[in-house]
């Protein structure tokens, strides 16, 4: 690393977008990924629209019992 950084030609917020979308990581056990995958493949959809339906089944399921 250098001792020194030279930002003097810099343009503040380049890169800045305010309407970004940030996706969060989420890591799964490996049995119920391996899981939850085999029931995506065979019902012949993305793993990702699979866990997302059933995370909102559950909201679903917690907002009716509120």
């Amino acid at each position: 690393m250098k001792d020194h950084y030279d930002f003097s030609n810099g343009k503040r917020g380049q890169f800045y977008s305010p309407d970004a979308v940030f996706r969060i990581p989420v890591y799964l056990d490996e049995a119920v990924q391996s899981y939850l995958t085999e029931r995506a493949t065979s019902k012949g959809v993305e793993l990702s629209d699979l866990v997302n339906d059933l995370l909102k089944k559950d909201i679903e399921l917690i907002e009716a019992a509120k």
